[in-house]
Formats: C-alpha cells, structure tokens, sequence
C-alpha cells in the first residue's frame, strides 16, 4: 500500500523517554525539503538526508533528572526502509511516513547532579527513543 510521501513543511517529532528533557526537540520541528525538482502542493519532498534538520546536528543542551546541569549530546535518526521509497532522485531515496523509527542521543558531556560532594556526572552515555514523521496533509502518496 502506498505510504504519504513527506514534504516541507510537514514534522519530525521525537520521543525520548523521560527523565531525559532535551528542550531542541520537546515540540515537533518541521522539515525542510531538497528535492526541489519534484514538488507535493508546491513544496519540495524530503529526501534521504533531510530527515534531521541541520539545526539539531549540531551539540543539543539535555537534563536527565536528578541531574539538572545541563549536559551535551548529539542526536542521530536511524531511517528504516519503510521510512523511504526505492525510487531515487539524484539517487536519494524519497522520504515517507512509514512507522516510527530509532532515535538516540550520544552523551558528549554528561548532564550532572549537585551533591554534598561535587557534582556526578550522569552515567548513561546513550538515550534511545524514537521518531517519526507527522505529514501537514497526508492525502499525497507515493505508489
């Protein structure tokens, strides 16, 4: 069954489970298309590559409470092929919403707890969660 094809304009939204805050990405970020030669109602569709805005590729602030001075990390997505068609422009795969797929933040600097005797850094390197993509007007598919 053909899938929604994803567009700019349309979401990413991220769910790393709690106590894990990551402010960048509590709300879901709209994307920004590169397949400018093909166009969904006048935008352009994401391909692979656009489905992590480059503002979020870039050290993120994060807390995980207990420890609330803020740490750094970086966060990747991990697309699944229901996440893209097998058709190609300028040999990029077309993104689609599909399913949820990974998501994790890679500890640079961990987050700390105060405590009576200094500050514990947090000591889990990696969050894991998941993402997906929420399309503005899902009536467009791909097929």
């Amino acid at each position: 069954m053909p899938d929604v094809i994803i567009k700019t304009g349309d979401m990413i939204k991220f769910n790393i489970p709690p106590p894990v805050l990551i402010p960048p990405i509590m709300a879901p970020i709209p994307l920004v298309g590169s397949g400018s030669t093909v166009q969904v109602m006048g935008q352009p569709i994401c391909l692979f590559g656009d489905e992590l805005p480059k503002f979020l590729q870039v050290p993120l602030p994060y807390t995980s409470p207990p420890f609330v001075i803020p740490g750094m990390g970086t966060l990747k997505v991990i697309l699944l092929p229901a996440n893209m068609t097998q058709r190609t422009i300028n040999g990029k795969p077309i993104l689609i919403k599909g399913g949820t797929f990974p998501a994790m933040f890679q500890v640079q600097t961990p987050a700390q707890q105060i405590t009576p005797v200094g500050p514990i850094p947090d000591p889990v390197p990696v969050k894991v969660g998941t993402a997906q993509f929420i399309p503005t007007y899902p009536l467009v598919q791909a097929g």
